[in-house]
């Protein structure tokens, strides 16, 4: 007979999962707004503006990369879940450019969760944290009705070679390293819309560090990086645009996508955090005459993504040579021209 670990859905557990479980975007402004922290000569990146991480300069060569990410369970499988939060933590540091160095988990669980569950999810985390180069040394747990799990993640980068997500230029090519659609595919597997192919492809999707295709793209002096989670393609477009300072142009057709997604979206679902997104972004986003499977797959929350960069056009097309050198995934879906918002053709 099954054990309770085993017949236990982590899910059933949540109201939402993910990073669809992120604070609404336009909310989160709202909350900041006129927040200044102590000016600080070392203080590369902090909330003015705010990005993936935290950047503190130590000397001319050493710069720490600070970050924390945690959310409820979009995933059954203890260990799927585990290794998906430690993934999207650690993500946040390859976003910036750096690499981890060292991790303290952030954790929330029912007492009643058989130990053994939870023992899962931590070795998961450990072993994404390894496969990352970095060590998980420590953390705190504390009693919750909704588990949650996630890294607090400490991380170095040359302080000259930090990427942020506000100096995009005009003329840059945009590129993409992972499909789109995990939360539709999610969604729609957990109502008979998506198959178990598609769920399988996306959970392995966000199991993947950014690491590799941060080492590719490391070469290539990217003018701007950012992850795209929570706030969907469009939303973190939309922020990349603003402080920067230019227009983002993406080729919807362009746009890749997990199998089953853009058929979920067709079926009028919408995950939890679309309606949100579209709050934040929508605005800001014209998307005239697109067709609005494609325009939900941009306004779907991801966990975990790919990183969204712009780079010198006239190195794209190495760019692309050099990640399928690696067998890595790479997509160009746009371009950075003079102008302000997010235009989608």
């Amino acid at each position: 007979m099954p054990d309770a670990a085993t017949e236990l859905r982590l899910t059933e557990l949540t109201t939402s999962g993910g990073c669809a479980a992120k604070y609404p975007a336009a909310r989160l402004e709202q909350l900041l707004k006129g927040f200044v922290p102590a000016a600080a000569a070392d203080l590369l990146v902090g909330l003015a503006p705010a990005d993936d991480a935290a950047v503190y300069r130590l000397d001319d060569e050493r710069a720490l990369v600070f970050t924390v990410d945690f959310f409820p369970p979009l995933v059954d499988d203890p260990a799927d879940f585990g290794a998906i939060a430690a993934t999207n933590a650690l993500n946040d540091v390859f976003a910036m450019g750096g690499r981890p160095l060292l991790a303290l988990s952030i954790a929330a669980f029912p007492e009643e969760l058989p130990t053994t569950l939870v023992a899962d999810v931590l070795a998961a985390a450990d072993e994404q944290v390894r496969a990352a180069g970095a060590l998980l040394a420590g953390g705190h747990t504390i009693r919750d009705r909704e588990p949650k799990y996630g890294l607090a993640v400490v991380g170095t980068a040359h302080p000259r070679a930090v990427w942020a997500k506000s100096t995009a230029r005009p003329g840059d090519a945009l590129f993409l390293t992972k499909p789109l659609g995990t939360g539709l595919v999610l969604h729609g597997h957990a109502r008979g819309l998506a198959g178990a192919e598609a769920r399988d492809a996306a959970v392995a999707s966000m199991r993947r560090l950014n690491g590799g295709a941060a080492d590719a793209l490391r070469p290539f002096e990217p003018h701007a990086v950012t992850d795209v989670t929570g706030f969907g393609l469009f939303g973190h477009a939309w922020e990349m645009a603003e402080r920067s300072g230019v227009r983002l142009r993406i080729d919807a057709a362009a746009l890749p996508a997990f199998e089953d997604a853009l058929a979920v979206a067709a079926a009028g679902e919408r995950t939890g955090g679309d309606l949100r997104n579209r709050e934040f972004a929508a605005s800001h986003v014209d998307a005239a005459g697109v067709p609005d499977d494609v325009v939900t797959l941009g306004f779907d929350p991801q966990t975990s993504g790919g990183l969204l960069a712009a780079v010198a056009a006239d190195r794209a097309l190495a760019l692309e040579a050099a990640f399928a050198a690696r067998s890595l995934f790479i997509r160009r879906i746009g371009t950075v021209e003079r102008g302000e918002g997010v235009g989608v053709q």
